[in-house]
């Protein structure tokens, strides 16, 4: 059965697209058929990121308008032939997605056997990210260890209790992770970041899916096309932890240290 995942976040500018893509290959090396969707109309950085722009001819919104079929627009990818790309179109806006269009292109990925529909969401709350999480069975939300990324997706969160088919139709509620990119624990030590538990404190209890060290390879795998978890890095092992607890493996949280939280330390404790 497939399953719809949704990587999201009120702010811009964190990972998510970085995080799909690594998600998405890392789902797919692990033997799963994995179909990756960029919902950021208009702009358009996933094919970038995965090496296959030059490739992209028919994209998300021809396949929705019906100036493509589905087998037209995906695209396969080279390095892994169970991972197949659908691009966002960049001349359209976000008003030519629909609810019903997404779920035309999702029931249709999911006939073809599809184990895993990733939706790259643009940042924010507005029609883009609310069409990408709304048929999701599974969220995983995006944050940097910072106070203002934190509190924008305490509001994704809300939205996922709230904005979705499932929470509508009152059915299981969408399972619910946390993934915090970019941390770096000597800038946690100087308290410039927040740590963990701070994080986890202002959010409250939502599951660790992992932590994403801050790493200079994922800007260096952007930039060549190529998804960060296929490089020898940290930032790599980071995102195969992810995949590896998606799959229900228990780990343990490696990239965090234990210092003194945030409140603790402005408030004395």
């Amino acid at each position: 059965m497939s399953k719809v995942i949704v990587v999201t976040s009120g702010k811009g500018g964190v990972g998510k697209t970085t995080t799909s893509a690594a998600i998405a290959m890392g789902l797919a090396l692990r033997g799963y058929k994995t179909a990756v969707m960029d919902f950021d109309i208009g702009l358009r950085n996933l094919d970038l990121i995965l090496g296959v722009e030059r490739r992209v001819i028919y994209d998300f919104i021809h396949v929705i308008n019906g100036d493509a079929n589905l087998n037209q627009a995906l695209i396969k990818d080279k390095k892994c032939e169970n991972l197949f790309v659908l691009a966002a179109s960049q001349t359209k806006d976000k008003n030519a997605l629909t609810k019903e269009g997404v779920k035309r292109v999702i029931d249709e990925l999911k006939q073809k056997d599809f184990d895993f529909i990733v939706c790259d969401s643009p940042a924010g709350i507005e029609g883009g990210a609310k069409h990408a999480l709304y048929w999701a069975d599974e969220a995983i939300v995006v944050t940097n260890p910072e106070v203002s990324s934190v509190r924008d997706s305490d509001r994704m969160l809300g939205m996922l209790d709230s904005e979705t088919y499932r929470a509508e139709q009152n059915q299981e509620p969408v399972k619910q992770n946390l993934l915090i990119t970019r941390y770096n624990p000597a800038r946690v030590d100087r308290g410039e970041m927040l740590t963990v538990e701070d994080i986890k404190e202002i959010l409250g209890d939502v599951k660790l899916l992992g932590v994403i060290p801050e790493d200079d390879s994922v800007m260096n795998a952007s930039n060549k096309g190529h998804p960060v978890i296929l490089s020898e890095s940290r930032a790599s092992e980071g995102y195969k932890d992810v995949v590896s607890r998606l799959l229900g493996e228990e780990l343990e949280m490696r990239f965090i240290t234990g210092e003194k939280g945030f409140f603790k330390r402005l408030f004395g404790g």
